[in-house]
């Protein structure tokens, strides 16, 4: 389930929002810190509510758990002023790609991974991607239907690490566009089977045009990893 929420019901905000409910005694609305699509992962998404409801904090964690499905879980809460957001808040957000290079399918893994079945050279890629650090216009890399303002943001890091048959992408940034990090794996991966050399991704996103990059890499391999916030709200990291 993605967590935006939808018409019918099903999104991680939907059964957020009943269990929160279920505890404060009336409706509660949610606002994350970035939205995840169907597919996509979350490990440590956070998430603000404003409520006239006083309840301990233990509440908000088990007694909510209580009323959410098994794919979803509240890990903690923290009492905050009106005047944080979770999404505006924040200053930045990791996301890992995992991405499972071997010639056969995964099985028990497949909706947790994501799949190429050539081999990948990881140096090439990890040169590729340092064209994408620092502060960039990324329309290269985003979705069609990407609602932000400006197509402007800053990568403070991208890690490319091979593990066995694993391939990680971890990229850190101020925040992301709508497919942004499936785009920028996909393209990685041109590179890293041979498919376009690592100079190429520079000129792709000098470009500025969606149809130069790579296609969207699917979904399951994604996650939320982190996002992080100043340190005077005192949230657990």
């Amino acid at each position: 389930m993605g967590w935006q929420t939808q018409p019918g019901g099903g999104a991680v905000q939907d059964a957020l929002e009943a269990a929160l409910a279920a505890i404060a005694g009336t409706p509660v609305g949610v606002s994350a810190a970035g939205r995840t699509d169907r597919g996509v992962h979350a490990r440590a998404q956070v998430a603000h509510f404003d409520t006239s409801a006083t309840r301990p904090l233990s509440a908000w964690v088990r007694g909510v758990n209580a009323f959410l499905p098994e794919s979803v879980a509240v890990l903690w809460a923290h009492a905050l002023s009106t005047e944080f957001h979770a999404r505006y808040s924040a200053v930045s957000r990791t996301y890992r790609y995992r991405l499972l290079n071997r010639p056969v399918r995964p099985a028990l893994a497949a909706r947790t991974v994501g799949w190429h079945h050539a081999p990948l050279d990881v140096a090439a890629m990890r040169e590729a991607a340092s064209a994408l650090l620092g502060e960039h216009d990324f329309s290269a890399f985003r979705a069609a239907d990407c609602e932000a303002k400006t197509p402007v943001r800053t990568v403070h890091s991208i890690a490319i690490e091979r593990a066995g048959d694993e391939i990680d992408f971890v990229i850190r940034a101020n925040a992301f566009l709508h497919h942004m990090v499936r785009n920028i794996v996909g393209t990685l991966v041109y590179v890293g089977n041979g498919k376009q050399p690592p100079a190429w991704v520079a000129e792709v996103l000098t470009s500025r045009d969606r149809a130069e990059a790579a296609p969207t890499f699917a979904p399951e391999g994604l996650y939320l990893e982190r996002v992080d916030y100043d340190a005077k709200w005192g949230l657990p990291q």
